[in-house]
């Protein structure tokens, strides 16, 4: 909440009600289901451009309704958009990408170069303190990777260029003891200043879409020749095996694809696809990342070296649903007053902020973000 109020917080169901919005699920010509992720003025704009239509769902409908969703899923991602076409469980466990993901194990931590043991921080107060952590991310799942990290004492430096579209309430929630801070890897002057940042860092994390960041000279094996030692962990939607190991995607584009959704459309009875009611995937992926980053910390110190952590939503997702589940139920509404003792609140830049405290607590160092949300170019580029 802000200041109260709850309108500008963020959400995603998949669907939406606005007339001028894209975003959501489309039945095709073939019966068929296609999802379109538009939160991303860029990704909306895409659409329309792609589809040479009116910005309007209708527009887009009339569009879909012409193809099959195969057709509509192959167009768009070739065009480097996030859009999926709706998979059963089954026909998922077939697809050349799902058999990639089943190989795969949870998450990769892999020793990728030779380096000298590091040094933590002598006493510290907390389990993370003097630990510098360089972030590239975008959505929840690494977002939410940096965000543990700081709130056991982890220096986050969260990076962003600012010409990139942003969603503000994600920031307010995923800002929270970090420096937020603008930097471009595509100025030359940036790229410097990036390069001499990595010279200090203990971990690089970095969550855009496979192989875009290496292209720009800061791939694991290139981060490990400007700091021996680091920790590079890198997530994607598909994972980095497969033939869509390249491919952008988001936790409800995996979700469809994998039958996730249409598990979830079973479930309600409904024609189609229901979502799980949050972003399971972005969220489990988010903290289990924090988790290798702390392994590979751990390793690195005990063994030396330079390590990279690998893992993907589809892995998690994959990993999710091998726990089995249960089809029914009983969950009772719950009051303010019944969650009042996991809240904090906290000023800040955007009012007062309302947010759900650390989930772990642990009884000798409890976890708690030292900083308050703020928005990119709050910071300067820089360690602080």
């Amino acid at each position: 909440q802000i200041n109260g109020d709850t309108s500008n917080t963020f959400a995603s169901s998949g669907v939406s009600d606005d007339p001028s919005e894209v975003h959501g699920f489309y039945k095709c010509g073939d019966g068929g289901w296609l999802q379109i992720h538009g939160n991303y003025p860029a990704h909306k704009l895409g659409v329309i451009e792609a589809f040479r239509c009116e910005p309007t769902k209708k527009a887009v409908q009339d569009t879909l309704s012409k193809m099959t969703s195969l057709e509509a899923e192959t167009y768009l991602t070739g065009r480097a958009l996030p859009a999926a076409m709706m998979r059963t469980l089954d026909e998922w466990s077939v697809h050349p990408q799902g058999v990639a993901v089943s190989s795969l194990p949870l998450m990769e931590i892999e020793k990728i170069g030779e380096a000298d043991p590091l040094n933590f921080s002598d006493n510290p107060k907390r389990p993370l303190e003097g630990i510098k952590v360089l972030e590239l991310t975008k959505v929840l799942a690494g977002p939410l990777m940096g965000r543990t990290l700081g709130e056991h004492g982890a220096n986050v430096l969260w990076l962003n260029a600012p010409h990139l579209d942003v969603i503000d309430g994600l920031i307010m929630d995923m800002s929270k003891g970090k420096y937020p801070a603008h930097l471009d890897l595509d100025d030359r002057k940036d790229k410097v200043t990036f390069t001499e940042l990595s010279k200090s860092a203990d971990v690089f994390i970095q969550g855009y879409r496979p192989g875009s960041i290496a292209s720009k000279g800061f791939s694991p094996y290139d981060m490990a020749e400007i700091r021996p030692g680091i920790v590079c962990v890198e997530i994607s939607a598909f994972s980095h095996e497969g033939p869509w190991s390249s491919r952008r995607g988001f936790d409800s584009i995996v979700q469809t694809v994998s039958g996730i959704g249409r598990e979830g459309g079973i479930a309600k009875d409904q024609e189609g696809m229901v979502h799980l009611p949050c972003q399971a995937l972005d969220h489990a992926t988010g903290y289990l990342g924090a988790f290798g980053a702390m392994v590979a910390l751990l390793k690195q110190r005990r063994e030396g070296g330079s390590w990279r952590v690998r893992l993907s939503l589809a892995q998690t997702g994959h990993w999710l649903k091998s726990l089995g589940r249960m089809n029914e139920i009983t969950s009772p509404d719950i009051t303010r007053s019944d969650i009042s003792k996991y809240l904090g609140e906290v000023e800040s830049s955007y009012g007062k902020i309302t947010f759900t405290k650390p989930v772990a607590q642990l009884s000798e160092t409890p976890g708690f973000w030292a900083l308050p949300p703020s928005p990119f170019g709050s910071y300067e580029p820089a360690w602080h």
